[in-house]
């Protein structure tokens, strides 16, 4: 996912944050005081957003982090857990105000409206089975192999274009943890954090895999409706909530806890 950017490169990337938020909340209707807004979340991506096994409402860090950035807003924000491609299309044809976890890349970049720092960071990395010669791959070493990558997620162009490299889709990652052990894959691209989380669960599959790479660190963010003329502002009230969440330390905790639970 990209960043919103200004023009006048001569300003500090701090100025332009600043310049970005006045000019949106100043070009946008102004929201009511109080309001209730619907968001989509993806469900199947432990920690940060999911719906747990005989639940309906999602939960996890990005969960969290989306609903009290909101809240110093003034704004309740209700929640539908939903498979990824479904959220994106549900923003994208403004059914709900915004989908999340999403990371900028190209081609997204004029179908949502972005607020200017993300929600938080992860590893985008690649996992082998173990025994693998070599554990500091990168995007070059996956030319010539088999790589399993999740349908509907936003990965870096410089993969999704590389010709050289033989993509097997899989539905989602359990997926495509099990291509890997199976053999059908040579390596997958997954993040670290909820890969390792499911391999915590299955024995079987911690036995035989490990991260042997890495491709990026992503910002992931809330991609918010252009289909509805109060998404501009949404997205700034979102960035200023991030902000205050951040003076407060709540948001340094929240990740803190998480790292701590996950061992990290």
């Amino acid at each position: 996912m990209l960043v919103a950017r200004l023009e006048r490169r001569h300003l500090q990337p701090g100025l332009r944050a600043l310049a970005l938020l006045a000019a949106l909340l100043g070009s946008a209707p102004a929201l009511p005081a109080a309001q209730t807004i619907t968001v989509a979340a993806e469900d199947d991506w432990a920690p940060y957003s999911f719906v747990a096994p005989g639940q309906t409402q999602p939960q996890g860090l990005a969960v969290d982090i989306v609903r009290e950035a909101f809240a110093t807003q003034g704004i309740e924000v209700r929640f539908v857990g939903v498979p990824f491609t479904r959220c994106m299309f549900l923003a994208r044809t403004g059914q709900v105000a915004g989908c999340f976890n999403v990371t900028q890349v190209a081609d997204l970049r004029d179908a949502y409206i972005w607020h200017v720092t993300p929600m938080f960071h992860e590893e985008l990395a690649i996992f082998g089975r173990k025994g693998s010669p070599r554990t500091d791959l990168g995007l070059a070493d996956l030319e010539g192999k088999r790589v399993g990558f999740t349908l509907g997620y936003t990965y870096p162009t410089a993969f999704r274009q590389n010709p050289r490299v033989e993509k097997v889709a899989a539905k989602g990652d359990q997926q495509l943890l099990e291509l890997l052990l199976a053999g059908r894959v040579d390596y997958i691209l997954a993040n670290t954090a909820p890969a390792r989380l499911r391999l915590s669960t299955q024995p079987q599959m911690r036995a035989a895999i490990e991260r042997v790479g890495v491709i990026s660190q992503d910002g992931f963010w809330l991609a918010f409706t252009r289909a509805d003329p109060q998404g501009e502002q949404l997205a700034a009230r979102f960035e200023q909530g991030l902000a205050a969440l951040r003076a407060s330390g709540r948001l340094a905790a929240m990740q803190a806890a998480l790292h701590k639970r996950l061992g990290s």
